[in-house]
């Protein structure tokens, strides 16, 4: 496996091999994926979150890395695991900058629907923004395309229109993903106006954007207004597999200006291109808590001995390599 160079705790640089490191942040996801499954639709967001939460917190703090959450649960104050800034890992080995979304699609898996993951990307350390936890209006496409084919300054209309004379296809032949939520419905409207057509998501704007660099989805661009965590998270996986992203940042009040300053970021209107938000070579890891397009969700079975296992399929995306690796994980399930 291809080796990179990350800083170590005294910031001296160390050769880790991507792929055991990998391995180790995998088991993380995994953890969390089954901790869940018991919520699976039970109904409460919360509870289904906070197992996800604990367990991969705990898998996290077994590993031999200086860790440090740069996307996780929101802030200190209003997060008691997994908050921005906390420290992960036993501290010896390489540092690390990690973002996390324990269970990506709380509601999806209160409700038993497709395409809840757990996620989580590491970087070397300083290799992704700090985002604070406010929305952000995004634009993806999927590789190939030149730069400035499509632009979030551009209506949904003029971005489908470019985009469909790149591809050289029919603007009807383009298929736009959005979140299903009321603040779209102009940018829906602008979209169908165009004659493009509209893949609505109830969840999951990770996946979203993932989609667009996966042809057998045969989803085109993504667009709207989701959590700014999540683009940062999306950006990794479009970092290791291509495409493009852009972002901008949406205030809704002072205070969420305030936190943005706090993590040092002042220009309110800055456009972040993908490279912007995810600075260096990256590791993007997602397992699947219910089925969905990306993944099979997690599984239990019983042996004919009254053994009871455990599945996964998880994803694991390395961007020095382009290296995409699904990964099916079958063990027995130890009871607490």
């Amino acid at each position: 496996m291809q080796e990179t160079s990350v800083l170590t705790k005294d910031s001296q640089p160390a050769a880790i091999r991507d792929f055991d490191l990998s391995l180790d942040i995998v088991r993380v996801a995994e953890e969390a994926a089954i901790a869940c499954y018991a919520e699976i639709g039970g109904g409460d967001e919360k509870a289904a979150d906070q197992a996800a939460v604990d367990a991969m917190r705990t898998a996290l703090n077994a590993i031999d890395m200086d860790g440090r959450i740069v996307i996780g649960e929101g802030e200190r104050d209003e997060a008691p695991m997994l908050y921005i800034g906390e420290k992960v890992g036993t501290g010896k080995g390489p540092a690390i900058d990690i973002a996390l979304d324990p269970l990506e699609g709380t509601t999806l898996a209160a409700k038993a629907m497709a395409n809840a993951l757990a996620v989580i990307a590491f970087a070397p350390r300083g290799g992704m923004l700090h985002a604070p936890d406010t929305y952000m209006d995004k634009l993806a496409i999927g590789p190939g395309y030149p730069q400035g084919v499509v632009d979030l300054d551009w209506s949904p209309e003029e971005n489908v229109r470019s985009l469909a004379k790149a591809k050289g296809v029919d603007v009807s032949e383009i298929v736009a993903c959005v979140l299903d939520r009321p603040r779209h419905d102009s940018i829906i409207t602008s979209l169908r106006k165009a004659g493009a057509r509209v893949h609505l998501i109830t969840d999951g704007d990770v996946a979203g954007v993932i989609h667009t660099a996966q042809p057998e989805t045969g989803i085109d661009i993504y667009l709207g207004q989701g959590g700014a965590p999540e683009g940062v998270l999306a950006c990794a996986a479009l970092k290791c597999v291509g495409g493009q992203f852009q972002g901008r940042l949406v205030f809704r009040n002072a205070d969420e200006k305030r936190r943005a300053e706090s993590l040092g970021l002042s220009d309110f209107d800055r456009k972040y291109m993908l490279d912007d938000l995810v600075s260096s070579d990256a590791v993007f890891i997602a397992t699947g808590v219910t089925h969905g397009a990306l993944l099979r969700g997690v599984q239990k079975e019983t042996s004919a001995r009254g053994e009871v296992f455990v599945t996964t399929e998880s994803l694991v995306m390395i961007s020095k390599t382009h290296t995409v690796r699904k990964l099916s994980m079958r063990r027995p399930l130890v009871k607490s």
